[in-house]
């Protein structure tokens, strides 16, 4: 048997994707049960995070289990095969091994370092042991994956690359304010009371929020985390459980809205956020400021809208209207077209009429007009550039307008009055909220897009060495546990021989007294366990080395040991191991 894991996360799959192949606890207790049930697989276990889904499982067969894992990941999630399949990712023997410990190190997560998937590891485990789909390579992997990561951060600074989702999520919030400083008298609204958004609210109320209030769908749950909130000596916050139906009207209290619910809807649309800014208590959003145009780039006038001309100016040359003798009434086109400028820009849009007109009148050239300051248009210039444009009119019957369109800034958007940060998966708010003025949502697909760019630290290197070190060991135990149940075996199959030669020599020498019988029964057993001892510590040396895997099979040959005595015994260890990692949790 050997391990594979198959799935899809933020670095495979768009949000989009990851969202809708999102499984409930139901879908994953399910798909346990359906993996272990399939042919190739021995063992399973499910590990699903915001950003990441992953099927891990003991199998006989790689191309069999990969094909079966893929299917089953589809049916599950919703998403059909063809679409899902070029999103997932494959990972056998080492190479999975490789993958869990990174993963359980923060060195794969959406925000490198982070610690919140050591609990997620944990809880993994615990629903595989729980549904008996957990046998001896998935306890020892996973519970060697958490002692990794746990090493990892308490060996190295790897978290100081990064922080929690929570707390990176609200840190862009924040968007460049101190997290304690913004959320400092803030009035905060959780949704939800899973581990998510139990981290989030004591975030919040060690931040400095003066209130928190907990929503969820059970409101005991919601009670029990409040209790908690205002019982921690490290904070000073009012904390308050609401049942999910009163969360419109908290949402025109709050300052700072954290979901994360296992909800496979919508929890807050965008409407019910407008009407909640419509109808906030304290505050209402920032009122749009005044957009000012900017000037034409290049043009030669300014004009009256933007500048009111004082009583005795007068205008410039180059304005409209400041040339006499013109047969055309440039100002009143001006009024109807948009023009601002004399030359092509003045021109465009003119009937063919028009432009024979004005350049009639260009043609005369007045030679006071040559001599116009810098900047002002070429008479001859002029005059052959609408001679062109008068033959396109001809044809065409009307020129289009070429001037460069005007800048117009875009509208500020006012400050934030609610802050809103969904880390559930699938999103439990609107994507349409990200353009509702007087709101900021950051979600997990926004949160991608920030972490893209985060620095990595220098410990990032030294967690990697750990990672590659703590992969070679657990190969190495791997490989020595593998032969172990033969050894016993053997060992057992010595202790049998024992037992036998005994029961004949008491048939053939009755007159043994007991303190003879035990003399010669321990002389026995110590030739046997002397003849034993060196080969069988050699061979769990050479099974742990890359390629001992064989040790195992040439002792079985050798030794003609029973397959089903040695199955029993790694039944044995594995009931064994599974009861242990189970009072471990509970511990």
């Amino acid at each position: 048997m050997s391990l594979l894991v198959v799935g899809l996360s933020h670095r495979s799959a768009p949000v989009s994707v990851l969202e809708r192949a999102a499984l409930s606890a139901d879908a994953q207790s399910k798909l346990l049960q359906d993996t272990v049930a399939a042919e190739p697989a021995a063992e399973a276990a499910v590990l699903a995070t915001c950003n990441r889904i992953e099927l891990y499982a003991d199998v006989d067969k790689f191309h069999a289990g990969v094909a079966e894992l893929s299917t089953l990941l589809a049916q599950h999630s919703g998403v059909g095969l063809e679409e899902l399949t070029p999103h997932l990712y494959v990972h056998y023997e080492d190479r999975a091994v490789h993958h869990l410990f990174s993963v359980a190190c923060g060195l794969d997560s959406m925000v490198v370092g982070e610690g919140q998937i050591l609990g997620q590891i944990k809880d993994s485990l615990a629903v595989s042991q729980e549904q008996h789909t957990a046998g001896r390579l998935l306890n020892h992997l996973f519970q060697q994956s958490l002692r990794v990561g746990k090493r990892a951060h308490s060996e190295t600074g790897i978290d100081r690359a990064g922080q929690s989702l929570v707390t990176f999520g609200l840190e862009q919030l924040a968007d460049g304010t101190p997290v304690e400083t913004w959320a400092s008298g803030r009035r905060a609204l959780v949704i939800g009371a899973g581990s998510m958004s139990s981290l989030a609210a004591a975030t919040l109320a060690r931040a400095g929020v003066s209130e928190v209030v907990v929503a969820n769908r059970t409101l005991e749950r919601a009670r029990r985390l409040a209790q908690i909130l205002t019982e921690d000596d490290g904070t000073d916050v009012a904390a308050r459980a609401v049942p999910m139906e009163t969360v419109p009207d908290e949402l025109t209290r709050a300052d700072v809205v954290v979901s994360c619910t296992g909800a496979t809807g919508l929890v807050l649309t965008a409407q019910a956020v407008a009407e909640a800014l419509e109808g906030r208590v304290d505050g209402s959003p920032a009122p749009l400021a005044p957009v000012v145009p900017a000037p034409l780039a290049g043009a030669g006038s300014v004009r009256a809208a933007e500048a009111p001309a004082e009583a005795g100016d007068e205008l410039p040359p180059t304005s409209l209207g400041a040339e006499d003798g013109c047969p055309l009434d440039l100002s009143a086109v001006q009024g109807t077209a948009g023009f601002s400028v004399l030359g092509e820009a003045a021109v465009a849009g003119m009937g063919a009429a028009e432009l024979e007109q004005h350049a009639a009148w260009v043609d005369k050239g007045d030679k006071e007009r040559s001599g116009r300051p810098a900047g002002g248009a070429d008479p001859e210039a002029e005059a052959e550039l609408i001679t062109a444009l008068a033959a396109t009119a001809a044809t065409a019957g009307r020129i289009p307008e070429r001037r460069r369109p005007e800048p117009v800034l875009p509208a500020p958007r006012p400050a934030p009055v609610l802050s809103i940060l969904d880390l559930a998966m699938p999103r439990d708010v609107d994507a349409a909220v990200h353009r509702l003025p007087g709101a900021r949502l950051v979600d997990i697909e926004s949160l991608a897009e920030a972490s893209a760019d985060a620095p990595m630290a220098a410990d990032v290197d030294q967690v990697r060495r750990i990672v590659s070190d703590e992969v070679t060991a657990f190969d190495a135990a791997q490989r020595a546990a593998h032969i172990t149940p033969t050894v016993v075996a053997l060992r057992t199959m010595a202790a049998d021989v024992v037992a036998n030669e005994i029961s004949r020599l008491e048939g053939r020498l009755p007159e043994l007294d007991d303190k003879h019988r035990a003399e010669i029964t321990q002389t026995v057993r110590r030739v046997v366990d002397k003849l034993l001892h060196a080969p069988t510590v050699r061979v769990k040396q050479l099974a742990a080395e890359p390629g001992g895997a064989g040790y195992a099979d040439a002792l079985r040959t050798l030794f003609d040991l029973d397959p089903e005595t040695v199955a029993s015994v790694s039944r044995a260890a594995d009931t064994e191991n599974t009861e242990n990692a189970k009072n471990r949790g509970r511990a």
